[in-house]
Order: structure tokens, then sequence, then C-alpha cells
């Protein structure tokens, strides 16, 4: 049943103040939940969050925020405080980059509106730790929407938000006024992808249908109909239909099974990560077939094989301005390592740079600030890393699909022996 109706049990807020923003009561059980749609960039929403919680007619507030953001919003500098090292090897440094990219355009949204993105959910966090309200964070941890964006949309589509991604850090352009009101309307995540967002399904649904079903399932574990009388429930306007909707439903008896179901990650393809395994065997077997009709052309083959990856991925730390070891390994590890799946290039590239070039304590403290602008990531040592990495990879990704095909066009094209 929604705010209209008079058959419910607690007291629905009397008279809350006037918002900027639509309001939205849906009432379950015994419990009644205000959501609040807000936009990210407003100082009258963050108000409206002030007066609301000020007004004394709610005994908890549940924001849009996961553990990651609320601990960083609390702690700004905990992206430069992860370890490095375990970033690469766990697989991380895409996301971690990705972070300081959307990072990067919230900044550059900030200096230019005056309105640092987010200000309702700080209004909200300081005004809960005044009055000792709960505190419930509702929206699922932004690094599994990433992942689960990048596992749904097609692998042509992931090349294009990459570039969306490195777009939004190399422009020094203001931000347009279209985008800020984009952003009013939704989240920093669905204005970086707007554009892609309102023309795919497959990106659609991870970055908005499923937060909205997400959050609901949130609400039902967090505060459940009877824990609390009345929620204030703070979320983006892009969110509030959606989850309004959710809510206004029967929800499942146990909401935790379907909410770990939209956190997980769905694997890659059985072709896909068998892919790797398949290019070296048939590189391989490449270099048998060449020695086996004579050994020039083996060692032809080899050497091709040697000198364009490892060009094409030393080449790409340079790019990166790394130091001259790191360029010197990569070339000499890139041909190995893409003849074995389980260790990359960007991972022997990265972990020698860190060795040369420890980053500082002032790269971690000024990273933030620093990633604001392109020439920023090749200053800061951390960020400089980061590039090393993700350049080796797809150098040597380049170089092991432009040496294949020189291979087998040397043992099957018209001039084969």
């Amino acid at each position: 049943m929604t705010q209209d109706d008079s058959s419910s049990v607690a007291a629905a807020p009397t008279s809350p103040p006037a918002t900027s923003g639509p309001l939205k009561t849906v009432t379950v059980g015994d419990t009644h939940y205000t959501l609040l749609g807000t936009a990210h960039v407003s100082a009258e929403s963050a108000d409206d969050v002030r007066n609301l919680i000020a007004s004394g007619s709610y005994d908890a507030v549940a924001i849009e925020l996961c553990d990651a953001r609320h601990h960083s919003m609390n702690n700004p500098d905990a992206m430069g405080e992860q370890d490095l090292f375990q970033v690469f090897k766990q697989g991380k440094a895409g996301m971690v980059a990705a972070s300081l990219a959307l990072g990067a355009f919230q900044q550059r949204i900030a200096e230019q509106s005056g309105i640092q993105p987010g200000a309702e959910m700080r209004a909200a966090l300081d005004a809960c730790k005044e009055r000792k309200l709960p505190l419930l964070l509702v929206d699922r941890d932004v690094g599994i929407t990433l992942k689960r964006i990048y596992r749904n949309v097609p692998w042509w589509q992931r090349f294009s938000l990459f570039s969306g991604l490195i777009g939004s850090v190399m422009s020094r352009q203001d931000v347009s006024k279209e985008d800020i009101e984009k952003l009013k309307e939704g989240d920093m995540l669905e204005a970086t992808f707007n554009e892609f967002a309102a023309e795919s399904e497959a990106l659609y649904t991870p970055l908005i249908r499923e937060r909205d079903r997400y959050m609901a399932l949130r609400l039902a574990e967090e505060a459940p109909p009877g824990r609390y009388k009345n929620v204030l429930v703070v979320i983006g306007a892009g969110h509030l239909k959606g989850t309004v909707e959710h809510l206004e439903v029967p929800l499942p008896e146990s909401p935790t099974t379907e909410r770990e179901a939209l956190e997980a990650t769905p694997p890659p393809s059985k072709l896909w990560k068998a892919a790797p395994w398949l290019i070296t065997a048939l590189v391989l077997t490449g270099f048998v077939i060449g020695f086996s009709r004579n050994t020039e052309l083996g060692w032809q083959l080899v050497i091709e094989w040697f000198l364009i990856n490892g060009i094409l991925s030393g080449g790409a730390t340079i790019i990166a301005l790394a130091h001259p070891v790191t360029v010197i390994t990569t070339f000499f590890a890139a041909p190995l390592t893409s003849l074995n799946p389980t260790i990359g290039a960007g991972f022997v590239a990265a972990g020698v740079e860190l060795y040369m070039r420890k980053p500082k304590v002032r790269d971690f403290s000024t990273l933030r600030h620093d990633v604001t602008e392109l020439k920023g990531w090749w200053k800061n040592r951390v960020s400089r890393t980061l590039l090393v990495f993700l350049l080796a990879t797809i150098g040597s990704a380049i170089g092991t699909w432009v040496a294949g095909f020189r291979i087998a066009g040397a043992l099957f094209g018209s001039g084969a022996p």
C-alpha cells in the first residue's frame, strides 16, 4: 500500500518538510518507507535530507551507498592505501583504474558546479551520527556493478565503455550543463555511461534495473516490516520509481538468496577461458611445423614472435614513461608470458616498476587530485604504475594476435614452402 492508504498500523510521518525532490511513502506491514529522490549534484537535495532527518519523524535512515563508497567517503585516501602488488596479483588493476577515472570525473563536476557529488549522502551520514540514528547502506558494491556491466555487455561495447572512461579523463573541457542535469537525475555511474545505457538493455539491466531490485531487497533485510516504524530512504531520483515498484509488491520471504545472486559475478564463457590456452597451443604447433619444414623457417617464426611481442609490449610501457629497466624487462618477458596464460606481461611490468620506483607517501596522499588531470596519471607513481600494467597488457595482447597471424601467413600463405 502507499501513502494514500489509511489502513496502516504505524503512523506515517506527519506533515514532512517541503522538499525539492520527489517524496514517496510505501507502507509494508507496520513500517513506513519514505523514499526521497535526490539529485546527486544539488545543494537543495542535501538540505532536503537535513530537514527531513531534523524533523524527528524517522527512526532509521537508508542511503544509496555501499560499504566501499561509505568507507571512501569517510576516508578519502582509501584508494591510495591499497597494496598495489596485491591489486595486480588479484586482477583488480582494471577496476582500480576505472574507479580513479570515475573519481576524476566526479572531481571535475565538483570544481565546475561548486558542489561535491553525493553531498546529500554526506548530509545523511552527518545527521545520523549527530542524532544517533541507525544508518543502513543499501546499494550494491560499485565494483560488483562494474563487473556485472563488463560481463553483461557484448565484447565490442566493452571497448566503447573503456574509451568513454579514458575520454572523460583526457578531456579538459567543462562538463556540459546537459551532463550535469543527467547527473541530477541519476548517479555517477549513470552519468558516465548514460550515452550507452539509453541504447543498451545489456547495460541498463546491471546499471539501473538490478540496483533498484537490490536496494529493495536490502531494505527487506536491514529494515524488515516491524523493526522500525518510519524509515527514510535517500536514493537518486532515477532509482525512485523502480525501487518503489519493488517495495509495493510482496518481496521474497528470504531476500538474502536473491540479493546474493545479484552480487555474483557472471563467469566468463568457457570459450573465453579456453582462448589463451588455445592460442598457446596453436603458436607452439606453428613453431613445430616450421622447424619440421626447415630449421631456417622455424627460427624465423620464433624471432618474429619474440620481436613483435617484445616491441609492442615494451613500447607500450615507454608510452607510460616506465623505468628503463621495466621497459627492457617487459621486452624480454612479453614473448614468454604470451605463451603462459597463468601470468601476464602487465603483471611482470608492474612488479618491476614497483621495485624500481616504489610509490612514496606523497603519491598516495595526492593520488585523488593528480588523476583529475591527464598529465597527473604520469606524474603520480601510483597511477603511472597502473598505466604500465594496462598498457603492457594491451601491447602484449596486440602483439600476440599480430605475431599469430604472421606465423599463420608464413606457414599457410600462398608463398609458404
